[in-house]
């Protein structure tokens, strides 16, 4: 037997079959080259915006008070003029469902722009990315200072960006903070007299900040992120998404200036490898549409100069639909098959969810009463014969003034209040009060009867709320 021929592809296969299988790829350090064009300028845009509306809105003020506070001490979250109490919790799970539906919108429509442009993630990465070019240098200069071996100059440098990165990881979670807590109150109890819980999340989230963004990166959106894994099957062939034209541009390779592409047997892409080095995820976005891709638009930034260079016509790499790329549509016809049955429907759906929730609010009396019986007296008899049941009222005035409410008493025949029928109430507070309902002895059955606890706003009898509770006769 001659030894000397090589094995068979099957009999490689076999071999090869055997041997263990790593399902984690080693990771490797990407060093993102900066890059300047209409996708980044608008990445920017975003970052801004997401970024003054988050360590700005604390610092509004709406009524002498803080515009729009999560106080979990007091159990109410103010909204500017709108004061939401626990019970309102069904208008956070509203506001939960709009944004899942908005997510699928937008998903379904123009692919991971919610990845590219506003996810925290991207925001805080790309700040950070930012701080490292400005005190490390450009892509080769950090490749080179990652690889030099340690000395006063590196350490330095280390220094500087770390610090940069864990202050603004702090004032991230202390601003998160000052959503649940008054950010006044948080300033003057600083540095010393902040709450346990209050030190724990400034803490917590400022971490995890630094370790994300600055550590972490494409990681957290190759392996941790959710909607990385579960986002394909909101995509179908009409979705706008970033791709790679290969038709256009394979077989690729490099040439000179002003040589012809086909006549030279060659597409339009010189492999220049400027896509891969700007892509915040690492990838190669000419081996098709993969999960990791963000759809920030970095690669056709660098692309798009390159043609311009080489005098090619621009979108080799642009953002359009797996059928506009297979059947060559116009841009009319993309956008025909953009609005397809199931974005319609989407925005059907997103549309009527926001116009009944904010029908809701508009409609929604800013009044709240709970009715508790007395239960350590069953009934108990006056002295003039009646039937006497003790209730605890607890009046929430959910307004920006302060309120005078009357109470009334009806369900049963001769039911009158004992006590003071009127209360003050402060704007956006909670009062409790006690009060004793008396009825004839022959004005209801045996066992449990109905009454009505009416509470009526003094100066706009529309704020009113009408309560049932029970009433215990002998």
């Amino acid at each position: 037997m001659n030894n000397d021929i090589p094995p068979s592809s099957d009999a490689k296969a076999a071999v090869n079959s055997s041997a263990p299988v790593s399902f984690y790829e080693k990771h490797r350090k990407v060093y993102i080259r900066d890059v300047k064009g209409w996708w980044n300028t608008w990445r920017w845009v975003f970052v801004w915006l997401t970024q003054i509306l988050f360590y700005g809105a604390p610092w509004l003020v709406w009524n002498d008070r803080q515009a729009i506070l999560f106080h979990l001490v007091e159990r109410k979250f103010y909204l500017f003029g709108l004061v939401l109490w626990p019970q309102d919790v069904f208008y956070l799970a509203v506001l939960l469902i709009i944004s899942a539906y908005a997510l699928f919108l937008f998903t379904a429509v123009a692919g991971r722009l919610f990845c590219g442009y506003a996810c925290p993630q991207t925001v805080y990465t790309e700040i950070f990315m930012w701080v490292e070019n400005r005190v490390e240098g450009d892509r080769s200069a950090r490749m080179k200072l990652d690889k030099a071996s340690m000395s006063l100059r590196k350490f330095g440098l280390k220094a500087i960006k770390h610090a940069i990165w864990l202050l603004i990881s702090l004032w991230t979670g202390f601003t998160l903070v000052a959503y649940f807590t008054p950010v006044r109150e948080l300033l003057s109890a600083l540095p010393f007299q902040l709450s346990g819980w209050e030190l724990f999340w400034t803490f917590f989230y400022g971490g995890f900040c630094y370790m994300q963004a600055g550590f972490l990166r494409e990681q957290v959106c190759k392996y941790m992120c959710p909607y990385a894994r579960f986002q394909g099957v909101m995509f179908d062939p009409d979705t706008l998404v970033i791709t790679y034209d290969p038709e256009r541009g394979e077989p690729r390779g490099a040439r000179k200036k002003g040589v012809d592409a086909k006549e030279a047997g060659q597409g339009d892409c010189v492999d220049c490898g400027l896509c891969v080095a700007v892509c915040p995820t690492g990838i190669d976005i000419r081996k098709g549409i993969q999960y990791e891709c963000i759809g920030c638009g970095a690669c056709i930034d660098a692309c798009d100069p390159v043609m311009d260079k080489v005098g090619l016509p621009r979108g080799l790499i642009r953002y359009t639909t797996e059928n506009a790329l297979a059947k060559h549509f116009t841009p009319r016809e993309v956008v025909g098959h953009v609005l397809r049955p199931r974005i319609i429907l989407y925005s059907v759906i997103l549309v009527l969810i926001i116009i009944a929730t904010a029908w809701s609010l508009a409609v929604r009396v800013p009044l709240k009463v709970d009715v508790i019986r007395d239960r350590s007296v069953l009934a108990r008899e006056a002295d003039d014969g009646g039937i006497e049941n003790v209730y605890n009222l607890k009046i929430m005035n959910t307004t920006e003034q302060d309120q005078r409410y009357r109470i009334a008493v009806s369900g049963l025949v001769g039911a009158q209040l004992i006590g003071d029928t009127e209360v003050d109430v402060q704007s956006a507070e909670n009062h409790e009060i006690t009060v004793v309902v008396r009825v004839p002895p022959d004005s209801g059955k045996k066992g449990a009867n109905t009454v009505y606890f009416e509470v009526t706003a003094g100066s706009d009898a529309r704020i009113a709320v009408n309560e049932k509770a029970s009433f215990l006769m002998p």
